[in-house]
């Protein structure tokens, strides 16, 4: 069973915690990169569109007649064929959202922290600690565990005004709770603190 360490925000080792075998898998890169890519296709907004013939204004004339011009027939001045004319199978509002398996999803996310595990890029806090809202207090921490500099995600395993409060203006900093993790933001990031209630809560989740 493989193990982390537990440290306080100061960076001293004052722990260990046993991780599951959900923290050990291996060999599933297309299964991430398909999460991955549903993930950014939900969040798609859609809204794009382009004008038809018939949403363009104007051209409501015929701008000549059909015959005896020596020019080709036409009909309306907002053709296609014609300069400030419509386009042709433009893009319209869709929806570019789909479904993936549950169980996919949720072997995808454990599998992207295992690869995190792997690499070192995930370090398990026992806690923070932040009794008013200190952006110069979450600095401090940050440069103690050495993520200074690298984008960084705390993961919770509740809600912290606090915390939340003193991490906003951090720039490279996202903060979220280990019910709202998602794969993308976890292989995205270059560190993952972790606080120790995060990481059973994450240990309790179906796989």
């Amino acid at each position: 069973m493989p193990q982390i360490d537990i440290k306080d925000t100061s960076n001293k080792v004052v722990g260990k915690m046993d991780l599951s075998e959900r923290f050990a898998i291996e060999g599933s890169q297309p299964l991430m990169h398909e999460a991955v890519v549903n993930y950014l296709a939900n969040q798609r907004q859609g809204t794009h569109a382009t004008k038809t013939k018939g949403l363009v204004s104007g051209g409501g004339k015929k701008p000549w007649k059909q015959k005896h011009t020596g020019r080709a027939r036409s009909g309306s001045s907002r053709s296609p064929l014609w300069r400030g004319g419509g386009t042709i199978f433009g893009p319209q509002p869709r929806d570019y959202s789909y479904e993936l398996p549950k169980t996919a999803r949720r072997k995808a996310l454990f599998a992207a922290l295992s690869t995190k595990i792997a690499e070192g890029s995930v370090q398990v806090i026992d806690s923070f600690k932040f009794s008013a809202p200190k952006t110069r207090e979450m600095a401090g921490v940050l440069n103690a565990l050495g993520a200074a500099g690298r984008f960084t995600m705390i993961v919770l395993d509740g809600q912290d005004e606090n915390l939340l409060l003193s991490a906003r203006n951090v720039p490279g900093l996202m903060v979220a709770q280990a019910k709202d993790l998602n794969i993308y933001d976890v292989l995205a990031s270059d560190l993952l603190l972790v606080t120790a209630g995060a990481m059973k809560a994450l240990e309790e989740r179906p796989l």
